[in-house]
């Protein structure tokens, strides 16, 4: 589907009727669970162990979780959960994110995440590839703003910026004494030369709202560099990955290159280069799309060495 869609008509659903990047309605579905952590954090759902004592004549004795649906755009190819959770229970998911009581709550839900959390308090080490695909597009003097840049550890050119802002809910307290942070009103009221939004927007339920929400924030010169998994899921399965994803956890979308180009045309914006990178170089297999955009732009896209015209 090439037609440009308007996000401002989009219903915003409990359960969503619309993929959330092209806005088509031709989703297949089929049913999945929510983890038990996040429906706890969420909702305040818990498994529940159904037995006889329950008196239930039609219902078959067993452990009963929460349900919902996998849903996979056929226009775009986004793989997304059916449900879209509200302000409120986002709030209530991520409150003190990856702070001692969240971990701990996810440590007695999933045993062995106290370890994995201590391995993603580790800065990157894929950062310099990362600021090798964005040194062509970058202008100086450089003005960054990190959004959901968490303590800034990550962020590119962190140490090269005359201007290093972070917006970021967490409110954490950044890693260096370059970086400030900022609200959403100080953010937007700013132009920056360079705008990162990493491993955001596949957390939030319309990531359209965070891509216009950045918008005020960018100039016509302006680069904004998106970054989000690219889940082993839609990697790994030759386009059969609906069937393979039965379990929702905190990423709630999972991009595939298309819906990624869909979402960020349809919001006003225009990409400039997509990539594919492993987490480090051991790595095998990429898993991060990397996506360099601006505003009202008609500039071609470039994959590699490639310039596909829009």
């Amino acid at each position: 589907m090439n037609r440009k869609f308007d996000f401002m008509n989009m219903a915003r659903d409990r359960i969503a009727r619309q993929c959330v990047c092209c806005g088509g309605d031709d989703l297949a579905r089929l049913p999945a669970v929510l983890m038990p952590f996040v429906a706890y954090r969420a909702f305040g759902w818990q498994a529940q162990k159904i037995d006889e004592t329950w008196g239930l004549r039609t219902i078959e004795s067993g452990y009963a979780y929460p349900l919902c649906n996998s849903l996979c755009c056929r226009d775009c190819g986004l793989l997304f959960l059916d449900i879209r959770f509200s302000e409120s229970e986002l709030a209530s998911l991520y409150d003190d994110y990856r702070k001692e009581s969240y971990n701990e709550m996810r440590e007695r839900f999933e045993p062995g995440y106290l370890e994995r959390a201590r391995q993603l308090s580790i800065p990157i080490s894929y950062r310099p590839r990362v600021e090798e695909f964005l040194k062509p597009y970058i202008k100086r003097p450089l003005s960054i703003l990190d959004w959901g840049g968490d303590t800034g550890r990550n962020t590119p050119f962190n140490d090269q910026a005359e201007v290093f802002d972070i917006y970021d809910i967490s409110g954490a307290a950044p890693t260096t004494a370059r970086a400030r942070c900022v609200n959403k009103d100080q953010a937007q009221a700013k132009t920056y030369s360079l705008v990162i939004c990493s491993h955001v927007l596949e957390h939030t339920p319309y990531p359209s709202d965070i891509l216009n929400d950045i918008k005020p924030a960018m100039g016509a010169d302006s680069i904004l560099y998106i970054e989000v998994p690219l889940e082993h899921v839609m990697r790994d399965n030759d386009g059969d990955f609906l069937e393979k994803k039965r379990y929702w956890h905190e990423h709630v979308n999972f991009y595939s290159k298309e819906s990624l180009i869909q979402l960020i045309r349809n919001v006003g914006m225009t990409p400039l280069a997509i990539g594919e990178i492993p987490y480090s170089a051991e790595s095998e297999k990429p898993d991060v799309y990397q996506v360099i955009c601006k505003l009202n732009d008609e500039t071609g896209l470039k994959t590699g060495s490639q310039r596909i015209q829009k």
